[in-house]
């Protein structure tokens, strides 16, 4: 009857006596790989209903089912900020989305600059680094992952009131410039591996709503750059206050 430290992303409800249904995938890693057995605990979150012990009551080489016993921790949201980048190759990619998630992003949302260099993202490889990363670190929420969309159109359909950071490279060795407050609905854009053109330049610092900022006194790599901005931004405006 023991509980173990696996953590496992599910897409069931959870809840006092809660049967959840485990996929071929999800059974073979548990029972196959963990060595898990009848009354063997795991702790489950979905994102919505907080983490939860559930107890091993079917075991299969294909299938299997928990059984929820108590809650262990409340649903915990993440900050409302979106991480917008372009895509990255692909070991750098899962090592962004991995990071994004430990330090508390709601939302990945990759756009197509110019000089956008990486992989075709697939969205659905990238979430479930996100569900990975999410089981790993203790998380309750697993951040979403847009599609590829072009950087012009993210701008164009920008939401009133959401502030919005740009990481300027050109602007590495002055003041921070991050003015938000804590609990405001934010994003952070990061430029491409070879930065973004003059045009592009132009049109971010022509935008009302964009806030450009730097990130220290050298010009980092894109996926430096992303973990330094969300770290800068959870210390001053997140939950690390």
């Amino acid at each position: 009857m023991a509980a173990t430290g696996i953590r496992l992303c599910v897409d069931q409800p959870l809840g006092p006596g809660q049967a959840v249904a485990l996929d071929e995938g999800q059974a073979n890693y548990l029972f196959a790989v963990m060595r898990l057995a009848v009354g063997d605990g795991v702790l489950l979150f979905n994102g919505r209903d907080g983490e939860w012990l559930a107890r091993v009551a079917e075991a299969g080489k294909r299938r299997g089912i928990l059984v929820c016993a108590e809650q262990t921790a409340p649903q915990r949201m993440p900050p409302d900020l979106w991480l917008v980048f372009a895509p990255l190759r692909k070991e750098k990619m899962a090592f962004l989305v991995e990071k994004a998630v430990e330090l508390g992003v709601a939302r990945l949302i990759p756009v197509q600059t110019r000089r956008t260099q990486g992989d075709r993202l697939r969205a659905d490889k990238m979430q479930a680094h996100a569900r990975e990363a999410a089981e790993q670190c203790g998380a309750t929420f697993v951040p979403g992952i847009d599609e590829v969309q072009p950087l012009d159109r993210l701008l164009s359909a920008w939401p009133e009131g959401r502030r919005f950071y740009w990481a300027d490279e050109a602007r590495a060795g002055e003041a921070g410039g991050w003015t938000g407050q804590p609990g405001e609905a934010a994003a952070i854009l990061i430029g491409p591996e070879g930065g973004f053109t003059a045009e592009e330049q132009a049109r971010l610092a022509a935008l009302p709503f964009v806030q450009p900022v730097a990130l220290g006194p050298r010009i980092l790599r894109a996926e430096t750059a992303a973990l330094a901005a969300v770290t800068l931004w959870q210390a001053r405006c997140g939950d690390w206050t």
